[in-house]
């Protein structure tokens, strides 16, 4: 990528050589054009939210950012990737969504991300820290930037514009107002499971913004909850992918002897995994926020429960889903399953054969299809 600042050479995480996605966009370089072409100050506290793989921090890491990220994956790809450009990794700060803001902010670089709710969360955080003379400037690509994205700006933190759009990608532009009346953060958001869906029936649950689904339980999760294995002679299951913990909740409900992990890559997930689980159970649990099940140790897991994601960020890919199964089978022991639900379409039976050498189909309605693969052999 070239910047005002240099050419940096940039990779998504987990790096894969087959993968032709960037690791930025237009709108990236978009917003480091603009800083340099208006000369904006970058002495004070900057703050970068929502750097979806590092682009935006590796490149004024001279300037001793701050990165706030929802992301596991894109925290790694900021650390390799300043490393990557012979970047101190003390240059920058690297703090998650979960983690107390700054308390002063001169500049707020903010990275629209896809959930509207994540945005207003993260907005109504970094509210306090910001001054008078706080530049604010958004970027995203078009198709990310609603009247509903602009009004959040408006409400929260003061007057806003946006820029004529270059290859796709526009700029925000918020002037701040100290003054405004922006009311309290609606998150996190607690809402009752409804009534007829087993052992969480009447349960309350914990979602954290930017978490999906956040203010009901989503009909695939509703369906996945319909056909979940008894888990009743398992030592260790694993809710992977977790969001808001219902599946794994479930599951520790339903095999109350066993140990249950929940991980997600958001770091919002597994805040409100916990929360949910706090609330509604007193076994055991863990609660991990990395890469699938990476640093999980081979053989030692009875059952894994996942709803891989199909997309990452605006691009429509399986590898997210390949690098999932391909987990759950290194840390399942012999004999241990696999239990995936998808939609019908994505063809995850396919790829469940080509590693499992088995998978079975265990329902399906006009949408969803739930299936079940068994790690063979020793």
């Amino acid at each position: 990528m070239s910047t005002p600042w240099g050419a940096h050479a940039l990779t998504r995480f987990p790096e894969d050589p087959r993968d032709r996605l960037r690791a930025w966009d237009a709108s990236d370089a978009y917003l480091l054009r603009h800083l340099a072409a208006s000369g904006t100050s970058l002495d004070g506290t900057v703050v970068i939210v929502g750097d979806r793989w590092g682009a935006l921090t590796t490149a004024l890491a001279a300037h001793r950012p701050t990165q706030i990220s929802d992301s596991f994956l894109a925290r790694e790809a900021t650390r390799l990737n300043l490393a990557r450009n012979d970047v101190d990794a003390d240059a920058v700060r690297l703090l998650t969504t979960q983690d107390a803001p700054p308390s002063r902010i001169d500049v707020l670089l903010v990275r629209v991300p896809k959930s509207l709710a994540l945005l207003e969360d993260q907005l109504h955080r970094l509210a306090p820290a910001v001054h008078e003379g706080t530049v604010i400037v958004g970027t995203g690509m078009v198709k990310e930037i609603h009247t509903s994205t602009l009004t959040l700006f408006e409400q929260i933190l003061g007057p806003t514009r946006t820029s004529l759009a270059e290859q796709k990608a526009r700029l925000i532009f918020c002037t701040p107002d100290p003054a405004l009346e922006r009311g309290a953060d609606p998150w996190p958001y607690r809402y009752r499971l409804p009534d007829g869906i087993g052992s969480l029936s009447g349960r309350t649950v914990t979602n954290h913004a930017g978490v999906f689904c956040a203010d009901r339980l989503d009909i695939g999760t509703r369906f996945f909850l319909g056909h979940l294995p008894s888990g009743r002679d398992a030592e260790r299951i694993v809710d992977l992918g977790c969001g808001n913990g219902v599946v794994g909740l479930a599951a520790a409900l339903n095999a109350p002897g066993a140990e249950v992990l929940f991980v997600d890559e958001s770091y919002q997930a597994v805040a409100s995994a916990e929360a949910t689980y706090r609330d509604n159970a007193e076994g055991k649990a863990e609660f991990r926020v990395g890469d699938g099940l990476s640093g999980v140790p081979a053989g030692s897991v009875d059952l894994v429960l996942n709803n891989p994601p199909f997309h990452s960020h605006q691009a429509t890919t399986d590898a997210t889903a390949w690098r999932m199964f391909a987990g759950a089978r290194r840390a399942l022991r012999p004999g241990g399953e696999l239990w995936v639900i998808g939609n019908r379409h994505l063809g995850y039976h396919v790829k469940l054969r080509r590693l499992f050498g088995n998978s079975e189909v265990v329902a399906s309605d006009a949408k969803f299809v739930v299936l079940r693969a068994v790690k063979k052999g020793s």
